[in-house]
């Protein structure tokens, strides 16, 4: 969604450390993620946020980070932070010459859950509008998700959840517990209220949103400027 509109019409994509900030500053739970610019900086993060960490390439003309080269994931060790910053660096210049590199951000690995994907857009019929859907297979194959237009009323959020095909994989089921449906219903009127209070943002993917037992927490996150 955010790529495809960055692509169309030249838009300012913040990057994920912004990105991240400015989402936990409205109630959004994000995976604590900083920005380092040298290898050692990026250690010195790794150590302060615990091990496993996760790396990826800051840069605002890659969006993609992964096709370039720009992610190293399950790091366990501090030297294994320090080479993965390096080699990001390394293997993106040589991908992407003309890339500005900002850095590479550090987080930590976020304990996995049920993949579930959030959303915000703003349609030029309809207005500010926010979707929903499982993460994985459900939304890049069949297109599992739900849409409704801002504003969003509680009713609203659970109705959204209901809809889609996949909702019996959040009440659980061969064992598992059911996921933090109150949780998931809090972030997508964070959204809506996001946008109501703030016309500057065009767009937000929240990519995969892991979603527990008890709580939810978004793992990657975009936000595009108007």
């Amino acid at each position: 969604m955010v790529e495809a509109t960055v692509a169309a019409e030249g838009r300012q994509l913040l990057s994920e450390v912004a990105a991240k900030e400015l989402l936990s500053a409205q109630g959004i739970p994000v995976v604590p993620t900083r920005l380092a610019r040298s290898p050692s900086e990026a250690a010195r993060l790794a150590k302060g946020l615990g091990l496993p960490v996760a790396l990826k390439v800051v840069s605002p003309h890659i969006i993609h980070k992964s096709d370039v080269g720009g992610v190293r994931l399950h790091l366990t060790s501090l030297s294994q932070v320090s080479k993965a910053y390096r080699e990001i660096l390394a293997t993106v210049r040589s991908r992407v010459p003309e890339a500005v590199i900002d850095g590479v951000s550090v987080q930590p690995m976020a304990t996995p859950g049920i993949e579930v994907v959030a959303g915000l857009t703003r349609d030029r019929t309809f207005g500010p509008v926010v979707m929903f859907g499982l993460g994985g297979i459900f939304v890049e194959v069949l297109n599992d998700v739900a849409f409704r237009v801002v504003p969003l009323r509680p009713k609203d959020a659970r109705a959204m959840m209901r809809e889609i095909r996949g909702f019996p994989t959040l009440q659980g089921s061969r064992g598992t517990p059911p996921a933090d449906l109150g949780a998931l219903e809090n972030i997508l009127l964070t959204l809506s209220a996001v946008a109501e209070q703030h016309p500057e943002i065009h767009a937000i993917d929240l990519n995969p949103v892991f979603v527990y037992p008890t709580g939810a927490l978004a793992v990657d996150a975009r936000i595009l400027l108007a």
